[in-house]
């Protein structure tokens, strides 16, 4: 049930088709949001030490390569290629991935809202999976068509989500000194606000010691 906290120890990481092909698609967030939503997404799960499935065509599809910042974060990671579907579900390969990982509960983004994360969003729930959809880390046309696919996808049972709230969830608390500093880092390099506030901190300190 979504009252029970998501864990490290429950729950799986799901990245679909973040890639270069599809960012001329996004219109209901900047790219920057979109690239920076699912490296955010990439980082927790490594510094959670938690299971990542990514997914996308091959390079030469009309999706091409990943996101350079979201390869470069996951160095040699695999990464399932798949020749169709919009549903990543209709790929054996993603779905024995999926099923590899043991876990009920999928905390998974889109670089399409409306299709790529919804219909296999849809398909999960179908299978017996609990559903996160992470907004921030999704995109769509226009900001309506990427709010009525979440409008959808609650309707059927998914929990809408961003990666700052699934992240600080897994964390718990900054007493888990194991996981503290790296997830203090990923909030650092992906929220801006953060960044600002630490700076007018550290300014503020400063000025005082003088």
């Amino acid at each position: 049930m979504a009252r029970t906290p998501l864990s490290p120890d429950n729950s799986a990481i799901v990245l679909i088709d973040h890639a270069i092909g599809f960012s001329n698609l996004i219109g209901s967030h900047t790219l920057e949001e979109n690239i920076s939503g699912a490296v955010a997404l990439a980082k927790v799960a490594k510094v959670f030490d938690m299971p990542l499935v990514v997914t996308n065509g091959y390079d030469d599809a009309p999706s091409g390569p990943l996101y350079p910042e979201l390869a470069e974060v996951l160095g040699d990671h695999p990464v399932i290629h798949r020749h169709e579907g919009f549903d990543a579900f209709y790929d054996e390969n993603f779905a024995a991935a999926i099923e590899a990982t043991g876990r009920r509960r999928l905390i998974m983004a889109g670089v399409q809202t409306d299709v790529c994360l919804a219909l296999t969003a849809l398909t999960a729930l179908d299978r017996g999976h609990e559903v996160y959809a992470v907004v921030d880390a999704s995109a769509a046309t226009t900001k309506e068509t990427h709010d009525t696919a979440v409008l959808r996808l609650v309707q059927a049972g998914v929990v809408p989500a961003n990666w700052l709230a699934i992240g600080s969830e897994l964390q718990r608390s900054w007493t888990e000194q194991k996981t503290a500093p790296g997830f203090a880092k990923v909030i650092y390099e992906h929220l801006s606000s953060w960044r600002h506030q630490n700076t007018l901190t550290t300014n503020a300190r400063k000025h005082a010691a003088t």
